[in-house]
């Protein structure tokens, strides 16, 4: 299923909804239910990205607030892209003391409206889509940042992300073919292995140190909870030249003199990076090289040099998931999925 067949899907789902006086509820199960492919999600992001570079969407950087603690946050994340037919928003939270309680890190809702009408055709879980269209992303920047030859990932922080970068990269980067996985909680990076061993065909195994899975890896993927204040565990050295690393939890895991080493530091959406700036984040970031729609469309090159060390520090954005949802919700409907409830 392409952006086509999601923007189609999601028509056919609005016309259904007489004159407007209903809305599609999809609940997570629902969502996952619809099994929308992770090729199918990079295939809309490449195009909401494309869309992007060429200055045909709009989306605005995400006003949030941080309620008890500045390390977490609630976000309203708008976008419209007109190619794919799709405008909403997504209000999507991240609590990193979560995982104390037995709850998810990342939770919240995602609404669609109708482009023609403004009226709200759909609403529903966030959490897998956030999931998906994360790694995406990062695999879509690793196609313009990673060296084509690439064999070895590692990944540190075995949650919710690295299962879906693990996923994501391998369709972008198939010569990948060895995993080394590091977590605080050694248990869980074992776990992790031997799942991404039997879901996806990979050598995996879990590391003891951080450094085990960022030296002599060709791609590295952070994916710990996002923190003001870095932990900084990624040291100047550990990451070799030639290595593309997708930093998923901003800047939380590199230390400065490690950023310092970067040839080519991008993210997804330069004013939105510089707005997370101006609240305290990203203090000793290099200069930033491009932005994802600028790498889809050509305007600033990816990788030149195999020794190149690139980073894609892509913040998640609403037009992630605006490209994922009408997939979802076409996906869906052609599956009987969802509540339809009165407006």
């Amino acid at each position: 299923m392409d952006g086509t067949d999601g923007t189609d899907g999601v028509a056919k789902a609005v016309r259904s909804m007489a004159g407007g006086s209903q809305i599609l509820y999809l609940s997570r199960a629902d969502v996952e239910a619809a099994r929308v492919t992770m090729a199918s999600i990079l295939s809309a992001l490449e195009i909401a990205f494309r869309e992007k570079g060429e200055g045909r969407t709009e989306m605005p950087p995400k006003p949030g607030v941080h309620p008890g603690s500045p390390d977490n946050f609630i976000h309203a994340m708008p976008a419209w892209i007109p190619a794919l037919r799709s405008a909403g928003l997504k209000w999507v939270s991240g609590f990193p003391e979560n995982s104390r309680r037995g709850l998810p890190y990342i939770s919240g809702l995602l609404v669609l409206n109708d482009p023609d009408t403004g009226i709200p055709t759909a609403v529903m879980d966030c959490t897998w889509i956030t999931a998906m269209r994360t790694g995406a992303a990062s695999a879509l920047s690793a196609r313009y940042l990673a060296r084509p030859d690439s064999r070895v990932l590692g990944v540190l922080g075995c949650g919710v992300q690295g299962r879906t970068h693990a996923e994501a990269l391998r369709l972008v980067l198939p010569g990948l073919v060895e995993l080394r996985a590091y977590d605080v909680d050694a248990a869980r990076a074992a776990r992790y292995a031997d799942d991404m061993a039997a879901r996806h065909g990979y050598a995996a195994a879990a590391v003891e140190s951080p450094r085990q899975a960022v030296t002599g890896c060709d791609v590295v993927v952070t994916a710990g909870p996002i923190l003001t204040t870095p932990h900084a565990t990624i040291k100047a050295g550990w990451l070799d030249p030639g290595a593309f690393a997708a930093a998923v939890d901003y800047d939380s895991y590199w230390d400065p003199a490690a950023l310092a080493e970067l040839d080519k530091f991008t993210t997804d959406d330069t004013p939105q990076l510089l707005r997370v700036r101006e609240g305290g984040a990203f203090r000793a970031i290099p200069p930033i090289h491009a932005d994802l729609g600028e790498l889809a469309t050509g305007r600033k090159p990816g990788r030149e040099r195999a020794d190149e060390r690139t980073m894609a520090c892509n913040l998640g954005l609403a037009l992630d998931d605006m490209a994922v949802a009408p997939l979802v919700v076409a996906a869906a409907t052609e599956r009987g999925l969802g509540v339809l409830l009165p407006l």
